[in-house]
């Protein structure tokens, strides 16, 4: 672990890393949530009945548009040049699964595009559903894989 944060300066004021130095390299993160639902909602979902419309597919836009504005939204994040974003939902007994990758070519990690990625899917399908269902959970949201970059891979173990 590092002896210091990475975005705490000298005097303990937050600050945006300076990565001016750094040589660009291919950069892959991939995260996962879920969101809890009853089978009552997930068979509306399936079947087209949700007043919102297709929340898998809104869900999946959202999630898209959110990793591309990660830098607005978390305040000592780059702006990166995403390559790639990648969303899938995916309907289980218990609720959807919601799963980012995201790459770029930069000099700076994903993995903050990743979780936003995530996040915002899972708020919009819990957005779409809180009428029908009040009892919905978003939960838990993590850091899967990772890779690019000097600080070496990630891969969470599997579960």
């Amino acid at each position: 672990m590092a002896d210091k944060l990475t975005h705490i300066d000298d005097d303990g004021r937050a600050h945006m890393v300076d990565v001016a130095d750094k040589k660009d390299s291919k950069r892959m993160a991939r995260a996962r949530g879920f969101v809890s639902l009853s089978a009552e909602t997930l068979s509306a979902i399936a079947e087209g009945r949700a007043k919102k419309g297709d929340v898998l597919a809104v869900a999946e836009l959202a999630g898209i548009m959110a990793a591309k504005k990660t830098a607005e939204l978390i305040p000592l994040c780059h702006p990166l040049p995403l390559t790639r974003v990648k969303l899938v939902l995916t309907p289980q007994n218990d609720g959807i699964a919601v799963e980012a990758e995201v790459g770029c070519t930069g000099k700076t990690g994903v993995e903050m595009e990743a979780l936003t990625a995530v996040s915002v899917a899972c708020l919009t399908v819990y957005d779409m559903v809180k009428a029908m269902e009040k009892s919905a959970r978003i939960g838990p949201i993590e850091l899967v894989e990772k890779s690019g970059g000097k600080s070496g891979d990630f891969k969470r173990d599997a579960e």
